[in-house]
């Protein structure tokens, strides 16, 4: 929970839209500002403040006591024109927090914690539990020192500036070692604990196997991703128990599942129980993975342990058409998040100061689409976190269909939307795909031309809006001309047509003219166009296509 505090009418008016936008995250705390703000800070996990940044540190200071047990605390201050991020940056979510409310409130926000403020990950951010120094590492970062990175597994990790050798180490190890003078370990969620049990088990039975188990295999339980059991024993009170102690969920597997998995060690009692020859290292080892810990009895349960590879991330991601505000913030923080970025060299630059110390790039030239494709996924498979990337969005016409192709369930795939250059012309033009409408390419260096031109004669006969990509090259110039034509036969010569180059770029150029009078000579590759339907107008000089015909039948 969120608690605001604010002192003056001002401060009360942008608490209150901080309310009304948020009102499951948000309490509203009146009366005298010390006791709500000692309120607040004893009840919620966050704060803002609608206050003087010196009212508040004074207020705050006889209450702070650990920092990673602290709120974190933002302040506004009462012209609404920044969101300091005050306490807990990182511990308290401060540092997103002020982002967050500087979006909804139109404030500047300030986060002057010393890894962010250089684009660097904070070690403490990156969502896997940490021990060590982490401090001191940190500030060997900022400072250029050599830091290596000893990852003794595979993990898509966000882009750290490290060393293959260095005086500092942050270590990824799901092993249970103490960190060095200077060193920071990090626990990847890698280890998966199946669990069986008789009925009535006590949880502490339970749980004293495990940690047995995981003591005696040298493992942390700060790794522990889940606890896996089978269906009938979704509810048994000690596993449930047990996997609420270590703080995991409990994922559970129909019988029918388990009992398809090869495992070392089958018996006759589960099977007669529940179903399956083998609940604890089926259940561990059903979605893949290397049985480290064989199953493990003690008088009621049993458990084994599994380590699952850490699976890398693929990141599809559209930047849009070129434009920086039309990049939308879940592109920026895919390329933020990735450790390693692949893209045609032009798109890198657009976005290069985008990247986070220690991003790898591997950008090629034009024409090597699959061969970028291929480099990501692969990517991806040694356990990276990837972003591959394209202009506009990147399923249309671009990159996400052949990563798609390349990859499989091996990896995870995320699809970031950008906004298309058919969208950003449209936009541009007027309202010229207000109805039905379709996007080809005249491109047949990927597609017969027969095939485009059953479908440009397709959409013709449909009366469909249609917008032109890769209109014409020098290589090929008489394809526009002649979908022209095949459109001049279904549509009158001043149906509306709009041609728009290098749309949201600084140079920027369109025009709306008719389909007799373009001349297919004026466009070139960084040109869309869109030629309307029987129902297109010119209004004012924009392209307005109605949702209806309504005004075709009333202009006639």
């Amino acid at each position: 929970m969120i608690g605001l505090i604010s002192a003056t009418a001002a401060g009360a008016a942008a608490r209150d839209r901080l309310a009304a936008a948020w009102p499951d995250r948000t309490r509203v705390y009146e009366g005298p500002v010390g006791e709500a703000v000692r309120a607040a800070f004893a009840e919620c996990e966050q704060l803002v403040c609608f206050l003087a940044t010196g009212a508040v540190v004074r207020l705050l200071a006889p209450l702070l006591g650990d920092k990673t047990a602290d709120p974190g605390v933002v302040c506004v201050d009462e012209g609404g024109r920044f969101a300091v991020s005050l306490v807990g940056g990182h511990g308290g979510g401060a540092n997103e927090l002020a982002r967050e409310v500087g979006a909804l409130l139109g404030a500047e926000p300030v986060v002057t914690t010393a890894t962010d403020s250089v684009g660097l990950p904070g070690l403490d951010t990156l969502g896997l539990p940490y021990e060590g120094a982490v401090a001191q590492i940190s500030r060997a970062l900022l400072d250029g020192e050599p830091v290596a990175l000893e990852a003794e597994l595979p993990w898509p990790l966000p882009p750290l500036p490290t060393a293959p050798q260095g005086a500092y180490t942050i270590r990824l190890t799901d092993r249970d070692v103490a960190p060095g003078e200077r060193e920071v370990l990090l626990r990847p969620p890698s280890l998966v604990v199946g669990v069986g049990a008789s009925k009535g088990a006590p949880a502490e039975e339970i749980l004293g196997l495990i940690e047995e188990s995981l003591a005696q295999a040298g493992l942390s339980p700060k790794s522990v991703a889940e606890l896996a059991t089978v269906d009938a024993k979704a509810e048994e009170e000690g596993i449930v128990a047990a996997a609420g102690r270590l703080g995991v969920p409990l994922v559970t597997y129909g019988a029918g599942e388990l009992a398809a998995v090869a495992v070392p060690n089958p018996s006759a009692a589960p099977l007669a129980a529940v179903g399956t020859p083998s609940v604890a290292e089926a259940a561990a080892l059903l979605r893949g993975g290397e049985l480290l810990v064989p199953k493990r009895k003690s008088a009621m349960a049993t458990c084994a342990v599994v380590r699952r590879p850490g699976r890398g991330r693929l990141a599809v991601v559209g930047l849009g058409p070129g434009a920086r505000d039309l990049l939308t913030p879940r592109a920026a923080a895919e390329l933020r998040r990735a450790s390693v970025l692949v893209g045609l060299d032009q798109y890198v630059d657009q976005i290069r100061d985008l990247l986070r110390p220690g991003t790898r790039v591997l950008e090629s030239g034009l024409g090597a689409e699959e061969e970028r494709a291929r480099t990501a996924v692969a990517q991806a498979r040694k356990g990276h976190a990837v972003a591959l990337i394209g202009s506009g969005d990147a399923g249309v016409y671009a990159m996400a269909s052949p990563a798609l192709a390349e990859a499989s369930d091996d990896i995870d795939v995320v699809g970031v939307p950008g906004v298309t250059a058919a969208l950003a012309a449209g936009a541009i033009l007027g309202a010229p795909l207000g109805h039905d409408h379709v996007s080809i390419s005249l491109s047949d260096l990927h597609t017969p031309w027969e095939v485009i031109e059953r479908r440009v004669r397709a959409a013709a006969e449909a009366d469909l809006v249609v917008t032109f990509y890769n209109p014409r090259s020098r290589g090929r110039d008489w394809q526009l001309p002649k979908a022209l034509g095949i459109l001049a036969g279904h549509r009158e010569p001043g149906t509306p047509v709009g041609v728009v180059r290098n749309a949201s770029r600084p140079d920027e150029s369109s025009r709306v003219t008719t389909l007799a009078a373009l001349d297919p000579a004026t466009v070139d590759m960084m040109t869309v166009v869109t030629v309307g339907n029987t129902a297109t107008r010119i209004i004012a000089g924009r392209m307005v296509t109605p949702r209806g015909y309504r005004w075709q039948e009333g202009d006639q």
